[in-house]
């Protein structure tokens, strides 16, 4: 498979990764309209917001195409490549999510278990009325978005789960919380009996084809590793914190992460319980306005408005505490939705949107954190050309 240079900050076309088709044995008119999008919505927005590199994969009728733009390191001037590995912040949610649905459907733990029962430490606790579920969903009672900054250790963690009271009733507000889903993995982990980083790296990774999908980065792939840059545009990559792991800690490739939205469109390839559990992240538990809450994922119906997905995306969404509607019995998963979820680390910003029912999907990874309405903006742009694409209306 070889790589196409082409002009304008440095970017380099790969076509079709999963499905082993090259750049020229893809239809032209249709990789001229798509490298048309991708340019036309993403030079602009690095332009703006200063952003040094981006990869960009999207995917349509079961083909997938990566863009690569600009640098890894301003120091070195390393470009952007389809081996370049960014820090997914949030979207790593979505992994810790697939990880407590598997343990789930391996029999070691229901959503409606307490908390406490996986973490014995936490008995006596608020944590005996509060279920797994409400952690996974961000409704436990108004855990905040960060742990205290004087919670840097292990015991200084439980110490604080221990001495958390709620300001509401579980299940009834939503209020996006590192430490409410990160426990949310830390206890799956523990009902299996092995390290959460373990299980994600040996198990779930290799389970979903990932091959270039890290916790921790290994040394031989640590010149891949892009520098994120900061207001201050000094590099840096994220560092170790309570919960890092669970809650933002994966870093991967943009072909890497398309695979994966290609497995949440069509998971036929995968093990059964694999199936199963990504199936099981898809299913709908909680309306927040036009919002529903599914686990790590976050979806719309479709076809949605980017004013709709800008307000579910929004600052009043991640740092307050809004109403939330259960939903009785839970949405089962569907495919006439949009799903979606942002990530952010201090030097790094990502965004993935896909939608089954068209078979379209696209994952942004930059090596800045910039304002996450830019990245919908542009991300809904292409989305909607890839809609027009002939084929596109089809499932997968």
């Amino acid at each position: 498979m070889k790589n196409i240079s082409l002009p304008a900050l440095g970017m380099i076309a790969v076509a079709s990764l999963l499905h082993g088709t090259s750049v020229h044995a893809a239809d032209s008119s249709e990789q001229d309209r798509l490298e048309r999008a991708v340019n036309d919505a993403i030079r602009p927005a690095m332009k703006e917001n200063d952003i040094p590199g981006m990869a960009v994969a999207v995917t349509v009728r079961g083909k997938h195409y990566v863009f690569n733009y600009g640098v890894a390191s301003r120091e070195s001037g390393q470009k952007v490549t389809g081996d370049t590995i960014f820090e997914l912040g949030s979207i790593s949610k979505t992994f810790t999510a697939t990880l407590a649905s598997y343990a789930q459907l391996r029999g070691t733990l229901s959503f409606s278990d307490k908390a406490s029962k996986y973490l014995p430490a936490l008995a006596g606790s608020s944590f005996d009325t509060i279920s797994l579920l409400d952690l996974g969903t961000y409704t436990a009672g108004g855990l905040p978005l960060q742990f205290p900054d004087d919670v840097t250790d292990q015991d200084k963690m439980i110490a604080y789960y221990r001495n958390w009271r709620p300001a509401y009733a579980a299940g009834t507000h939503r209020l996006y919380s590192n430490p409410s889903i990160g426990l949310f993995g830390h206890l799956a982990a523990a009902s299996m009996g092995e390290p959460f980083d373990d299980l994600m790296e040996r198990k779930i990774f290799p389970g979903l084809g990932l091959t270039h999908t890290y916790i921790r980065v290994p040394q031989d792939q640590m010149d891949n590793y892009a520098y994120g840059y900061a207001k201050s545009n000094k590099p840096i990559r994220v560092g170790p914190g309570p919960m890092d792991s669970e809650a933002y800690g994966v870093k991967t490739t943009a072909a890497d992460m398309i695979r994966f939205l290609e497995a949440n469109m069509d998971s036929s390839k995968l093990d059964e319980t694999l199936q199963g559990a990504i199936a099981a992240t898809h299913t709908g538990y909680y309306k927040i306005g036009d919002m529903t809450q599914g686990l790590g994922w976050e979806m719309y119906a479709y076809p949605t408005s980017l004013e709709q997905l800008q307000a579910g995306n929004s600052n009043e969404m991640s740092r307050n505490p809004n109403k939330a509607n259960k939903l009785v019995p839970p949405q089962s998963p569907r495919r006439d939705v949009l799903i979606n979820k942002t990530g952010s680390t201090n030097g790094f910003g990502a965004y993935v949107a896909f939608v089954p029912a068209k078979g379209i999907g696209i994952v942004m990874l930059a090596n800045r954190n910039y304002p996450i309405p830019a990245r919908v903006k542009a991300a809904y742009r292409i989305l909607m050309a890839l809609d027009k694409e002939p084929g596109s209306t089809g499932t997968r």
